[in-house]
């Protein structure tokens, strides 16, 4: 009978492992072409790469044409009664072009150096939401995998537990068991069958979170394999990836160049004091027709080239305003740095060290699956010489089945660690997802 619930198990086992499916960059792959968060992100940073071409167009020379026709119809009266009333109508057409180059505007100047920090910033936070899918991906894909092992791990439980109420109920009607020992049985199966149901429920609002990112309905995916192998984070030093996350991470980066926007700000709005100085040309070709019979018509062609300067006095407390506002939008970039410095330090230290108890978490449930696995097989030859109880067999199949579904469940806490490590330095990539893609069994 071990033999045959052994098999029985290993046959449910074996099933979930030789189902294939789509593999984690497949996966990935459709998310990068169907998230509706990643394709709001790409917008952004597109829109953001446009900041600098506006802010280099208030360095750059500016032209307008400009045209227009009218017809005039006019009557003069004059209060002399000698002079007749004149009527004269006539059109009046002219169309001129004009041109601006900024000389001196250290306000455009300065919006332009700030156009540089914004497309950094823009492209730092489509870093931030490459990095975000990457670990909404993994997040969805595990969470399905885990959903699977617990269903499987049920089944073969259920299928285990199954053979012991059978075994107890015979025992009964012979004579050799006590009625307690069918009832045990029957409960632990029971109970089992409630977990499985809970488990399949699960399942399914796991698949729908992975729907919502790759936007189709979920297809079947690929297990963890044997060449899964946890290691230790390189540099294995928890104050490498402290200091890195201080300087590199996504939302430092941003937060970064958000100061420097600031900074900026407070240097445009100053330079509301100074002076600016302007070149411009003008080219104006009008033409009026003629309003009487013994008038002829005018055609006037102007060209003025010249220098406009412009200093500003007072505005009201205008200028100063801004500037004491800019200065305090300032001061509040430099703390929001600093929270964000901090935060991705601590989130550094904290999962460095998930990854590292993940490891040996791995391996110390990989040992207790072993003796979980020996307890049990000693437990039913107990229970075949009659020093054991089924009671005892349900309690040894129950923490095996319990030390698989913790060891499955380590195995995908320790990848996701370490992933989410990887972002809390600003270094997670998709080669990242390719190596962990590499320990599925495809």
């Amino acid at each position: 009978m071990r033999i045959l619930q052994s098999t029985s198990l290993a046959f449910l086992l074996g099933t979930a492992a030789t189902t294939h499916g789509a593999d984690l960059m497949e996966i990935f792959g459709m998310a990068q072409s169907a998230d509706a968060q990643y394709a709001a992100a790409r917008a952004a940073w597109s829109a953001g790469q446009e900041k600098l071409p506006q802010g280099l167009s208030g360095l750059l020379p500016s032209a307008t044409l400009s045209a227009n026709t009218q017809y005039i119809d006019r009557e003069t009266n004059s209060r002399d009664p000698q002079v007749p009333t004149v009527t004269n109508q006539f059109n009046s057409n002219s169309a001129a072009i004009s041109v601006t180059q900024p000389l001196y505007r250290p306000q455009n100047y300065t919006a332009y150096q700030q156009s540089k920090s914004q497309v950094v910033q823009s492209d730092a936070a489509f870093a931030q939401a490459a990095q975000d899918l990457i670990l909404r991906v993994a997040q969805a894909y595990f969470d399905v995998l885990l959903a699977q092992d617990t269903i499987v791990f049920a089944q073969a439980q259920l299928v285990a537990i199954g053979r012991q109420l059978e075994q107890a109920k015979r025992n009964f009607e012979v004579g050799t068991a006590t009625i307690t020992d069918t009832h045990e049985a029957q409960s632990r199966y029971d109970l089992t069958v409630s977990l499985e149901i809970t488990a399949k429920n699960d399942l399914e609002i796991r698949k729908r979170f992975l729907e919502l990112i790759i936007g189709r309905p979920a297809p079947g995916i690929s297990p963890l394999g044997p060449r899964f192998g946890p290691r230790f984070p390189e540099p294995n030093d928890p104050a490498v990836w402290v200091e890195t996350a201080g300087t590199n991470n996504s939302q430092v980066r941003i937060s970064q160049a958000s100061l420097e926007f600031a900074t900026k700000e407070v240097e445009r709005n100053r330079a509301g004091h100074r002076p600016t100085l302007d070149a411009f040309a003008t080219y104006t070709d009008a033409g009026n027709s003629t309003g009487t019979t013994t008038v002829s018509g005018v055609d006037t062609r102007t060209g003025v080239v010249g220098l406009q300067l412009a200093i500003p006095i007072y505005q009201g407390g205008l200028t100063s305003s801004r500037v004491r506002e800019a200065l305090a939008n300032e001061e509040k970039a430099r703390q929001d740095l600093e929270s964000a410095r901090r935060t991705a330090q601590l989130t550094a230290q904290q999962t460095f060290l998930g990854v590292a108890t993940g490891v040996s978490q791995v391996r110390a449930l990989e040992a207790a699956l072993v003796s979980s696995q020996s307890s049990l097989d000693s437990t039913r030859l107990g229970q075949e010489v009659g020093v054991r109880t089924v009671i005892d067999v349900l309690n040894a199949q129950q923490q095996l089945s319990q030390t698989r579904r913790d060891l499955a469940q380590a195995k995908y806490n320790y990848i996701l660690a370490l992933l989410r490590l990887k972002a809390a330095a600003g270094q997670l990539a998709e080669q990242d997802l390719t190596l962990v893609n590499a320990w599925l069994d495809r």
